[in-house]
């Protein structure tokens, strides 16, 4: 081949090959750099929050930590992660993110939406020892971000929650949470007792316990603390409204995540925590009549009047009221709320109000609220 030949073939190659990455530089850079652009003036509201200060340190230390080696924060078009998730993430929810912590690896949850999912107790023993929240958890402790218990957080802690809790929020602003479903999926009557229990130490035993009573590792730093479900007689409808949806104002949350059959296995457990008594005295009717007063003078406003926690006050209060009506507490219980109040919500101790006699009528007179 002449000399002059092989140089044009040269040329020509070295031509294409510029050209092609140039090419390729513009389809796979410019090109779809200018589309997201695009789509995050069209999309983003007029005034995104920005970070505040206490978030931005959160932030740092979230990275230096190297958290989004294990957590993601993008939330794929795939069904599988918006039936977890939620919506698929929109380009503008990370116009302020540099460097970017989308992460590659799903090893823990995506963390997204991590802002409307868990109060701040439960974020604070979450880091201070994940285990004792979540038993099978992979996660590492962060005691040195403590003064020795969860409950105490140095400066650094409260900025790395404050930022878990700033993700989501801007897209939470133009889309408001779904409120709590009242069509959820019924339990199953005939669930397997031994999947339940597998199911309850893997998710619930690190708040509840292993017995139901409230005292799981994670407790001591929850307000208000877990339900002890050993005390308490739930109807099958409760549990499935908390399995469901979580209960408000406390760090228990939905589990829709979860199959109905784990739902249906694990609510089996729960509700076989309690053993009532096969057949309890009728209290005298006295006895009953004065509850009847001090229930209309004192709980009625929150509970309602007729137990199912829908009083006057229910949309002033962050933690709903009891439903008499779904759960029913030992008399035994009844009495350690009515004397102490529940730390973290608004029922307050009633015993320098009321007489023991009067706290004994109406500890007996809620329990005929129950409907099984």
């Amino acid at each position: 081949m002449p000399r002059s030949t092989l140089g044009k073939a040269y040329l020509v190659a070295g031509v294409g090959g510029v050209g092609f990455f140039a090419v390729s530089v513009l389809l796979l850079g410019v090109w779809p750099g200018r589309v997201l652009e695009d789509e995050t003036r069209r999309l983003s509201p007029a005034h995104p929050l920005q970070l505040t200060a206490s978030e931005r340190r959160g932030r740092q230390i979230y990275s230096r930590e190297g958290c989004a080696y294990c957590h993601t924060q993008q939330i794929r078009s795939l069904d599988s992660d918006i039936a977890r998730f939620g919506n698929p993430t929109l380009a503008w929810e990370t116009q302020f993110d540099y460097p970017h912590l989308w992460g590659t690896r799903r090893v823990g949850p995506d963390l997204s939406r991590e802002g409307s999912l868990h109060p701040e107790d439960w974020q604070f023993s979450h880091l201070y020892s994940p285990r004792a929240v979540v038993p099978d958890s992979v996660m590492p402790a962060f005691p040195a971000l403590f003064d020795g218990a969860p409950d105490r957080p140095f400066q650094a802690a409260r900025d790395v929650v404050a930022y878990l809790e700033s993700l989501g929020r801007a897209r939470a602003l133009l889309e408001p949470p779904a409120k709590p479903s009242t069509n959820y999926p019924a339990l199953e009557a005939a669930a397997d007792h031994s999947r339940g229990e597998v199911v309850y130490r893997q998710n619930c035993a690190g708040c509840h316990g292993p017995h139901g009573e409230g005292d799981g590792p994670g407790a001591a730093g929850l307000s208000p603390r877990p339900a002890n479900l050993a005390a308490h007689e739930y109807t099958a409808n409760r549990v499935a409204l908390a399995l469901w949806n979580g209960v408000s104002g406390t760090a228990m949350p939905g589990w829709r995540d979860l199959s109905r059959t784990d739902l249906s296995a694990v609510a089996g457990v729960v509700r076989k925590f309690c053993v009532a008594p096969a057949q309890e005295p009728a209290p005298p009717p006295d006895i009953l009549a004065l509850g009847e007063r001090v229930y209309a003078d004192h709980c009625a406003q929150c509970h309602g009047d007729h137990g199912a926690g829908d009083g006057p006050a229910v949309t002033e209060i962050a933690v709903a009221p009891t439903s008499f009506v779904a759960q029913r507490a030992s008399v035994a219980e009844t009495l350690r709320v009515l004397r102490n109040g529940v730390a973290g919500t608004p029922m307050a101790p009633w015993n320098t109000k009321l007489s023991e006699a009067e706290l004994s009528a109406v500890a007996y007179f809620v329990r005929g609220f129950y409907r099984q």
